[in-house]
């Protein structure tokens, strides 16, 4: 079983509801048009097609009519989810999703409690031939503010999984908009670092230990406190799937629980984590997100993918 995560980049629908980016104003200034609309979905289709997830967790989704036509765009491109729940949060202008292929028994949205527009954490429930795993999809307060921001979402989403029986199999993914080992990285930045050096994907989530060291897939299988980040997995080179200033960035993440590696019934795949890139996702070195044009009129161009790269793993019985 493949579970994947994808940011898709702003895909907004036809629908004008006052929440829109301006850019993605229906029929605005900047050219959203119904043949835009289009051809987003089909290129995002595209990149999901490719994926071939059996479970995968969106991030950027403006509605449920954006899901929906998405999911009959994939069908177009002959990939069936029969199964989808989404997160709408009215303060919010992009949402997070989830698309399966298994049964999903129940959808939850986790609010962050807060004044300000956070996008709400989305939890799955979903029947894995008889056993039961949750999904967690994340999108956490962008770069553009602190991390006491992100530690907000950190907190919520720790909060309910402590309501969760220890030895309960989960998966924690998405867009954290935070690197893997935000606690090195942030440390000399004044704009992000407002926490005197805590995180909320290291520390509040427990991906390193009292010492702050990485948890490693073998310390996971021994203390059912600490989560593992599959980032390491792969070299350190590929441990990114995002730009900014040219700079790669690990802000999406798939993290799982000590469930998951303790030998018995859903287990993952050692090894099998990965970000999806292939070359068309890429143009003159750089990920070949959406176009549009900053020239007067400023205008969508019609091509390119998203900022992002999506990431996968796989899982087995």
């Amino acid at each position: 079983m493949k579970i994947a995560s994808y940011n898709v980049e702003n895909l907004f629908d036809m629908n004008r509801d006052g929440n829109e980016y301006e850019e993605y104003i229906p029929n605005g200034d900047w050219g959203w048009t119904e043949t835009m609309y289009k051809i987003k979905l089909n290129n995002t289709a595209a990149v999901i097609r490719g994926i071939n997830a059996d479970i995968i967790g969106l991030q950027e989704i403006e509605s449920e009519t954006a899901l929906k036509a998405l999911k009959t765009e994939l069908k177009r491109q002959g990939l069936y989810y029969r199964y989808y729940v989404f997160a709408r949060n009215k303060n919010s202008s992009v949402n997070t999703a989830l698309l399966s292929r298994y049964p999903i028994q129940s959808g939850l949205r986790h609010p962050i409690t807060y004044n300000g527009r956070y996008r709400d954490i989305l939890e799955a429930k979903i029947d894995i031939n008889g056993q039961s795993l949750r999904v967690f999809v994340n999108h956490w307060k962008s770069k553009s503010g602190p991390e006491s921001k992100r530690i907000l979402s950190a907190k919520r989403l720790s909060q309910r999984l402590a309501e969760l029986s220890e030895n309960e199999p989960y998966v924690l993914l998405g867009d954290f908009n935070s690197h893997y080992e935000e606690y090195k990285t942030f440390l000399k930045s004044r704009k992000h670092n407002d926490t005197e050096g805590i995180t909320g994907i290291n520390h509040i989530l427990h991906t390193i230990d009292d010492e702050g060291n990485p948890i490693t897939y073998a310390s996971l299988k021994e203390n059912n406190e600490h989560l593992y980040n599959l980032w390491y997995e792969v070299s350190p080179e590929k441990r990114w799937s995002h730009q900014y200033r040219g700079k790669g960035e690990g802000l999406d993440n798939i993290i799982i629980s000590p469930a998951l590696a303790d030998g018995e019934g859903l287990e993952y795949v050692r090894g099998s984590f990965n970000r999806y890139d292939p070359d068309f996702l890429f143009y003159k070195g750089k990920v070949y997100r959406w176009q549009q044009s900053r020239k007067h009129p400023k205008h969508h161009l019609g091509e390119g993918y998203s900022d992002h790269l999506p990431i996968y793993a796989l899982f087995r019985m």
